[in-house]
């Protein structure tokens, strides 16, 4: 790629939270909305709770904090098969914290990130380990956040079932 390339993005948000009433006032109406990327499936969702959305759907926060994982891992297992590091297992469990101001705004203030990776040979953890702080150099997700993003990485050997 390029230093001056672009890529647009598109979604559609389509609000399907009207019950009838619109927006009449604040409890009249339902959170919820579809997402539609062209040649993708739907993706449904809705406020936080604390907002009055539907708790089994995924919500904006829930969003931002899995884009952020997805990114960094998509990125990381690119860096690992470049150095021909071999990876058999990927998960985090990330997190981000959200502060709430007094007129009723808020913002992520940090998140962090807690990959647990487990590669086949004993003798490239600490390059696996190292590699991360590459990755979130080039996550295109976490250098576009304005809140600091952390890795706590564990790497492990996979064991081979006998």
């Amino acid at each position: 790629m390029k230093t001056n390339d672009t890529h647009e993005y598109v979604a559609q948000l389509v609000w399907r939270g009207n019950t009838g009433a619109g927006t009449v006032n604040y409890r009249s109406y339902s959170r919820n909305y579809e997402v539609v990327v062209p040649g993708k499936e739907p993706l449904s969702g809705s406020a936080d709770p604390r907002f009055r959305g539907d708790a089994a759907l995924l919500n904006p926060e829930d969003l931002v904090i899995s884009a952020l994982a997805a990114c960094h891992m998509l990125t990381y297992l690119a860096l690992c098969a470049r150095e021909g590091i071999s990876v058999e297992h990927y998960e985090d469990r990330a997190t981000a914290l959200m502060q709430f101001t007094d007129d009723g705004g808020g913002s992520f203030v940090e998140a962090s990130l807690r990959p647990i990776v487990e590669v086949t040979d004993s003798s490239s953890v600490e390059k696996a380990k190292h590699l991360h702080a590459r990755a979130h150099e080039l996550c295109f997700v976490a250098q576009s956040m304005g809140f600091p993003v952390r890795n706590y990485p564990t790497i492990l050997v996979a064991t081979k079932n006998a």
